[in-house]
């Protein structure tokens, strides 16, 4: 599983520059036509879930904290973006994302076994 977190966490931090900018395109998308959605703020607000989650996992890949600690960064991430993706549709294929990404890191920190204490 410490492989798996590694590359997931490299994963998310490169995703947090691609949601980031396409939120950020949504955003003023949003503000120029004036259609009061708040998809592009819930955008930019998953990207940084991705990113602190990506270093967290990085990070504390070997200690059960740590994953239960990212989990619930793509899990928060992810059930804001869910509700605030109606003008922009790519959001809810990033939230799906973060759900797998979610629930690799919290069934493994549950599947984890404690190191041998000496």
């Amino acid at each position: 599983m410490k492989t798996a977190r590694l590359v997931i966490g490299i994963i998310s931090i490169i995703a947090f520059a691609i949601v980031s900018l396409q939120s950020c395109a949504a955003g003023i998308s949003n503000t120029l036509e004036e259609n009061g959605s708040t998809s592009g703020s819930a955008g930019i607000f998953l990207a940084l879930c991705l990113l602190v989650a990506g270093i967290v996992g990085i990070a504390a890949r070997k200690s059960k904290g740590g994953a239960i600690t990212a989990g619930c960064f793509y899990l928060a991430g992810a059930l804001l973006a869910v509700g605030q993706s109606k003008t922009f549709p790519d959001l809810m294929v990033w939230a799906v994302i973060s759900f797998i990404f979610a629930g690799v890191f919290i069934i493994g920190a549950i599947l984890q076994k404690k190191p041998p204490t000496e």
